[in-house]
């Protein structure tokens, strides 16, 4: 991260990016559920949309980083361990509020929102750091 970007900047950016990301995101996990497809399946392959957009707009905007290969192993690691976080979670609130017509998109903004968290703390702190 270049030397006059600020925390709060950086922190505002990823907002902004993470809210097109999950634009991205939920637009498809809604298409793919209307489909038929199973949750898991549906949220699986829109968090892999999702946190593509997430992670090309971030390298570039947030954290102003040059393209680098272990820099995208580290992301693809961390996500890794998010989506399990994500499904999880989304997966539980899912199941547990059967019959509430708003559990799509409260399990959703749940599960998103502790992601995006643990996102932005170990970009930041780890993976995209001034070194």
């Amino acid at each position: 991260m270049p030397p006059g970007l600020s925390l709060a900047t950086q922190a505002w950016r990823f907002i902004v990016t993470g809210g097109l990301s999950a634009i991205v995101d939920f637009g498809l996990y809604i298409a793919l559920l209307a489909a038929g497809l199973h949750v898991n399946i549906a949220k699986t392959i829109s968090f892999i949309a999702g946190t593509t957009t997430a992670y090309l707009i971030n390298r570039r905007w947030t954290f102003q980083a040059p393209p680098s290969k272990v820099r995208f192993i580290a992301v693809c690691a961390l996500y890794a361990v998010t989506y399990a976080v994500q499904v999880g979670i989304n997966y539980l609130l899912y199941m547990a509020w059967d019959d509430k017509p708003w559990r799509v998109p409260v399990a959703f903004v749940i599960a998103q929102g502790t992601a995006t968290v643990i996102n932005f703390i170990v970009q930041r702190a780890v993976i995209f750091r001034l070194r």
